[in-house]
């Protein structure tokens, strides 16, 4: 596929469609307890994985720690869990990310 726009549209509509598919395929189910706990921490493991794929960075074939991602990822928890609430630990992760990358 050459046209990116058209890439975009089949990927939006296969995204669209496999999950109508899950929602008409489950709708009526009961999930048992093992499972449903298993379906609870899978949005926690993908956000996990994307975060430690964004501090740790391949570099010549090896593993480097990218500081400013770290810098933001911790202060953005540790935000979370003073302030809680949720924008603003967003906005103080941001602001270290972006001085730790400028200072260093």
């Amino acid at each position: 596929m050459n046209n990116p726009w058209l890439l975009i549209i089949v990927l939006a509509a296969v995204t669209y469609l496999s999950r109508l598919l899950g929602v008409t395929v489950m709708a009526g189910r009961s999930l048992s307890p093992s499972l449903r706990r298993y379906f609870n921490y899978v949005p926690t493991a993908i956000i996990v994985a994307l975060i430690m794929k964004q501090i740790f960075v391949p570099s010549n074939g090896q593993l480097t720690l990218s500081l400013p991602v770290l810098a933001a990822c911790l202060a953005g928890a540790l935000s979370i869990k003073f302030v809680k609430k949720f924008l603003p630990s967003v906005v103080i992760g941001i602001v270290i990310g972006l001085l730790v990358r400028y200072l260093l």
